[in-house]
């Protein structure tokens, strides 16, 4: 059987199919040029029988009167209609650079707070950061559809570190913790897919497909909805009017062609791995069939720019097994769940509470676990803090990037669960979550954290120095496997800050680092992580496309960076000797030249970040070999460490390569001090 699709094999798919639907969409302009040109014809056959310039009593012949209209007619129609409908896809494109975001707008979707004590929204947040944390995502901010009473969802982002994840109302109303758990692990395949970046550019790339109908829909409302006298002239227009709106169906016919075309068979996929993720074909198939028993769809008047993004069929179509953006439902559900017996599902549900009475504030199937230090066992000690044998060869720790089993989804529940009360709630609030994130990289000796609160003050956040002083105590306690949850956890309600206190955490991060003299690589890229999530760089939706023999010396830099981390000798020739074998490891699983591995001149802290910046426009499987030979130089000697694990985790957030937790099998409290 061959090996499933890799997170960079499925990139380079949605690469090629945005490939594909720029080609369909040429077809699809040069349809709608043919259309308005009929158009632009037969009115001006029209104009010419009715000049008189036919004799009365005689017709002319249909060659005739076609080859009598002018070629600079056919010419003009197109360059203006070929002009319109790119005009009008550029404009769209660029009112979509926010992202995810900007299609939460477009669907009249409203922010869920952090805080929110909802019981349906609080469910819905709890079930998306576990679904963020087993996969190594950035936590996406969770939206809802108020006015949309039917079952739908999408997800929408240009990258995996920037996604948002929507639901309906109706959604949250209807289906059990695990239907609604099956549906978010469908929008998590999209976002580690990279379907979003190609769902994004279809909307506003067709949008000036659509333009033309939309013109002629509003020219002949217009009229219609006039009160004045309707004369010859409004009956011209008129006509006019529907002239366009069937050439704007012209318009529609390939929209939907192209999107039927690009999504359907991603549905598949999506329903396969939420059903890997849960390890319950129950949810997704429960939640498939609650959509069967509906009949609502999406309300919203940008529903058709949107269908081909949402979870299930979101408008009325015709010839709805042509131009369906979805498979059939039936088809769908007996992929995930052949078994599935509707009656007796629909009776064990019916049975079940299909929302929570009083909230839902815990996490997953392992809601009671409360795990500390002081419980945790000699072994998960010995684990933590002497390394563990890795057994995986370079190529298979890559091919971890932007997977999700139900070991990671049991195991980010109970990290959370594990996390302190107070903390928690912390991280829900803006000011709560930016002192967090400073207490985080707290040293744990009183005289050293007092320099870098210090520090924090001098920089002009006096207010955050002496909230994140409070939280100290409990971010002290946990080991390195919860820095990057608590640093996911706490960015979407960071991100709802003020520019002006985005760039002050950032100012006291920095300060908080460097108070001491000393930048641990740990402390830098954590700081590098939370710089490119409140202040990132780049052009929005731009796909890598270089080589790594291309960014040789920013490769380099990487490897230097992670194989300092996994040399630990303290025989200062057996350390060098060991980081020589690391670096020629990770050298010779990129490609590059194994006897060449001095130190990047001028190599530094701040260079690494640039090389790490430019690293993200390799192209997908040139940064997946980038990602093996990390791992080759971390894991040289055959084990790795909670610190070095982390530590790959967090320089792949860096370059939008999910990793997810890679010591499932620890109990979280181990993890601790």
């Amino acid at each position: 059987m061959a090996a499933a699709a890799t997170f960079f094999e499925h990139q380079q798919v949605a690469r090629r199919n945005t490939r594909v639907m720029v080609l369909l969409f040429v077809f699809a302009v040069l349809g709608v040029i043919l259309a308005v040109d009929a158009v632009l014809a037969g009115v001006w056959i029209f104009g010419i029988a009715d000049s008189g310039v036919v004799e009365p009593g005689r017709r002319a012949g249909v060659l005739t009167m076609i080859r009598s209209v002018p070629p600079q007619l056919y010419l003009w129609g197109a360059v203006i209609t070929a002009a319109l409908i790119l005009i009008v896809s550029t404009v769209n494109v660029i009112k979509l650079a926010d992202g995810g975001e900007a299609v939460a707008r477009m669907a009249g979707a409203r922010r869920v707070s952090p805080e929110t004590r909802d019981p349906l929204e609080r469910r819905f947040v709890n079930i998306v950061e576990e679904m963020a944390i087993a996969s190594g995502v950035r936590v996406p901010a969770a939206y809802i559809m108020d006015g949309e009473n039917g079952i739908n969802a999408f997800a929408a982002g240009w990258d995996v570190s920037g996604a948002v994840v929507a639901v309906t109302r109706g959604t949250l109303q209807t289906l059990t913790r695990d239907e609604l758990q099956g549906v978010i692990g469908h929008e998590f395949s999209h976002i580690l897919n990279g379907d979003m970046r190609l769902n994004i550019r279809m909307i506003g790339v067709l949008a000036g497909v659509l333009f033309i109908g939309a013109i002629g829909g509003f020219i002949m409302r217009s009229i219609a909805e006039s009160r004045g006298k309707k004369d010859g002239a409004s009956a011209g227009i008129f006509a006019a009017g529907l002239a366009l709106f069937i050439v704007g169906y012209v318009g529609l016919f390939f929209a939907r062609v192209i999107k039927a075309a690009v999504s359907r068979q991603r549905e598949f996929l999506a329903d396969a791995s939420a059903v890997q993720f849960t390890r319950n074909p129950d949810g997704i198939a429960g939640a498939l069939d609650r959509i069967r028993a509906s009949t609502a769809l999406i309300s919203n008047r940008r529903a058709e720019d949107m269908s081909h993004m949402f979870f299930g069929q979101g408008i009325k179509v015709w010839l709805g097994g042509l131009f369906d953006t979805h498979p059939p439902l039936e088809e769908r559900i007996s992929r995930v769940h052949p078994g599935f017996q509707p009656s007796a599902y629909r009776e064990k549900r019916q049975a079940a509470a299909p929302q929570p009475a009083g909230g839902d504030f815990s996490f997953g199937r392992t809601a009671g676990f409360a795990g500390s230090a002081e419980t945790a066992s000699s072994e998960g000690r010995r684990v933590a803090d002497i390394g563990s044998d890795w057994g995986r060869s370079a190529g298979e720790s890559a091919r971890l990037v932007g997977t999700v089993n139900p070991g990671k989804v049991d195991y980010a529940a109970m990290l959370l669960a594990s996390l302190p009360v107070l903390l928690r709630e912390e991280l829900r609030n803006v000011e709560g979550a930016r002192a967090a994130l400073i207490a985080l990289l707290l040293a744990p000796k009183e005289d050293v954290m007092q320099q870098q609160l210090d520090a924090v003050r001098a920089a002009g956040a006096q207010a955050l120095a002496e909230r994140a002083k409070t939280l100290a105590p409990l971010t002290r306690r946990l080991g390195p496997a919860f820095h990057l949850p608590v640093v996911d956890l706490a960015l979407p309600a960071a991100k709802a800050a003020t520019v002006e206190a985005k760039q002050e955490l950032l100012k006291a991060l920095e300060a908080a680092i460097q108070a001491d003299r000393r930048v641990s690589l740990h402390e830098f890229v954590v700081l590098m992580l939370v710089r490119e999530q409140l202040a990132p760089k780049g052009k929005p939706g731009a796909a890598g496309s270089m080589k790594i023999v291309q960014l040789r010396s920013q490769a380099m830099a990487a490897l230097h960076l992670v194989a300092h981390a996994g040399s630990r000798t303290d025989t200062t020739g057996a350390r060098e000797e060991e980081l020589r074998t690391a670096l020629q490891m990770g050298a010779k699983e990129m490609g590059l030249d194994e006897t060449d591995i001095a130190v990047p001149a001028g190599f530094t802290l701040e260079s690494a970040a640039s090389a790490l910046e430019a690293l993200k426009a390799l192209a997908p499987l040139q940064k997946a070999i980038l990602i093996k030979g990390l791992f080759a130089a971390v894991t040289a000697d055959g084990t790795i460490r909670v610190a070095e694990a982390e530590l790959m985790r967090l320089v792949g957030a860096v370059l939008d390569c999910p990793l997810p937790p890679l010591l499932e099998s620890v109990d979280p409290a181990t993890l601790a001090e």
